[in-house]
């Protein structure tokens, strides 16, 4: 197989370069110390870089390395939503490839480090034709894949009985073989768009935030920001702030776990900047009659001038890609009346603002309009009310969890244990209010708070669960749901780590397929 075969020959480069170099040397017969020299070099060097791709830590990009996108199509849309999650990558700088199903064996799966499956499911919950083979030899063999990353687009129709019904099948045997999901499946009930969105973002997390367009028309409503706030002052972490956004005249509704995607804008430097050194002017009419200025705004700006210099005003506009929407976890519920964020402002590794976070934080105007649509999201609706639940994060991911606990508020009696996590208690110390009243009333049953710097050594959300490890486990022999929210990397993946080291993969995976581990990262 064409990818198998590869990365096997990739193994071997050191001493095929070593072999090239010695048939060169008996050549050009160069001084027989600078011959010896010359291959001890290479062959080092080579070694070297070997090590070094092979100590990388999970989760880290090799940069020249490919990532497989594999489909399995009965149609033919998992093959385009396939191709469009290739051209999303490699349009970020990601070198990924393209394959059928049918291209894959097991065996070849056991040598390669990241595989995207986007895949369809067929009559009743079977593999399309161009899978069915793959999926049979999967299901007999027993090659363990620890060294595998995937994630699983599954394409599907709710109306069927076995809904996803080969998406999840494929997703349990990897996990059984022993494969780290990099996130969690993500299933499309007959192309819908917010399940693509969905997608979208978790790729743009493995490019690390790089820009990109919805695959769809974004369809957004005005909503107006009533409220800013920063909840942090004086911390040594970057500003969060608390927002508020009152709903459209049209009904709007929610539940705990959904996603609020918010259609952001450049900031005015930027545009004005733009603007000049093109020599347009910001207040023309483009043909759809909006204001340029406005317009550039909602768009992905030339990081070189000399590819749009020559461009008329509607030409450029013409050219650059609509600005992605910013996903954020909603902190409140319907009844409130109005929609809460947390946000945390961001820079570029270049010092530049983010786009999505200045906007909210900074520029977008008191009492101004917000593009704002709501996405579902099932994969982190909360469990039933009589299901214990334990809420763990940090920082922003502290939205996700307060509109869980606000939820369960509402039904007397339920047992919640919160762990949560920042800088330095005299800053960062979020909600603390509403957190220190559920504590006093018992609707947190446990409470755990952690401050990193607030001592010598370092403390986070994962020591606390250590720490806590018999109550944690006699939690989930009752039945709790571990809910997690927050940061990817870091917190995300330390946080899993050490579940995995305190209930064991077996019991981990098994509350997944359950629904009764449920992960929002970003």
């Amino acid at each position: 197989m064409f990818y198998s075969s590869s990365l096997r020959a990739l193994r071997f480069w050191p001493l095929l370069v070593v072999v090239a170099l010695a048939v060169a040397l008996f050549w050009l017969k160069p001084a027989r110390e600078l011959s010896a020299a010359l291959v001890v070099a290479t062959y080092l060097g080579g070694c070297l870089l070997v090590w070094q791709r092979q100590r990388r830590p999970s989760g880290a990009l090799d940069a020249d390395g490919q990532l497989l996108v594999a489909y399995a199509s009965q149609g033919d849309q998992a093959r385009q939503y396939a191709e469009r999650s290739v051209d999303q990558l490699q349009q970020a700088g990601l070198p990924a490839q393209l394959c059928a199903l049918s291209e894959l064996t097991p065996s070849a799966l056991a040598e390669m480090p990241r595989v995207l499956f986007v895949v369809s499911t067929y009559g009743e919950g079977e593999a399309p034709d161009n899978g069915a083979h793959f999926a049979r030899q999967l299901q007999t063999t027993e090659i363990r894949l620890d060294h595998l990353e995937y994630a699983v687009l599954a394409l599907g129709d709710r109306r069927y009985r076995h809904f996803c019904g080969f998406g999840n099948r494929l997703d349990a045997r990897l996990r059984a073989l022993h494969a780290t999901p990099l996130f969690d499946r993500v299933d499309v009930d007959r192309g819908e768009a917010g399940a693509l969105r969905h997608w979208q973002q978790h790729l743009a997390l493995l490019t690390g935030h790089q820009p990109f367009s919805d695959w769809l028309e974004p369809s957004y409503q005005s909503w107006t920001l009533l409220e800013r706030r920063c909840l942090n002052p004086g911390s040594a972490g970057r500003p969060i702030f608390h927002l508020s956004l009152a709903p459209p005249d049209t009904a709007v509704n929610w539940q705990a776990g959904d996603i609020a995607e918010i259609g952001p804008r450049q900031p005015r430097e930027r545009i004005e900047a733009l603007l000049d050194s093109l020599g347009l002017d910001g207040d023309s009419i483009t043909e759809d009659g909006t204001v340029l200025r406005d317009a550039l705004a909602q768009r992905q700006l030339p990081d070189q001038l000399h590819e749009v210099q020559k461009l008329t005003a509607q030409a450029l506009l013409d050219s650059l890609p609509a600005l992605a929407h910013r996903a954020y976890s909603i902190a409140s519920l319907p009844a409130q009346g109005r929609l809460e964020l947390l946000v945390r402002q961001m820079y570029q590794p270049d010092g530049s603002p983010g786009v999505g976070s200045y906007w909210l934080c900074r520029e977008a105007p008191m009492a101004g309009e917000i593009d704002l649509r709501i996405r579902a999201n099932p994969g982190f609706h909360g469990p039933a009310a009589q299901a214990p639940m334990i809420l763990i994060g940090s920082g922003t991911g502290l939205a996700g969890l307060l509109a869980h606990l606000r939820e369960r508020e509402r039904t007397p009696g339920t047992r919640n244990w919160l762990l949560f996590g920042e800088r330095n208690a005299a800053c960062d110390a979020l909600f603390a209010d509403e957190l220190r009243r559920w504590d006093e009333t018992g609707h947190l049953t446990r409470l755990d708070l952690v401050f990193s710097r607030d001592q010598q050594e370092k403390r986070y959300v994962q020591h606390l669960l250590r720490d806590a490890a018999d109550e944690l486990r006699a939690w989930v022999e009752d039945g709790a749901a571990i809910y997690l929210c927050g940061s990817l990397d870091g917190m995300g993946r330390e946080v899993h780590s050490m579940l995995l080291g305190l209930l064991g993969e077996q019991t981990l995976d098994a509350l997944g397929q359950q629904g009764r581990y449920r992960r929002d990262l970003y």
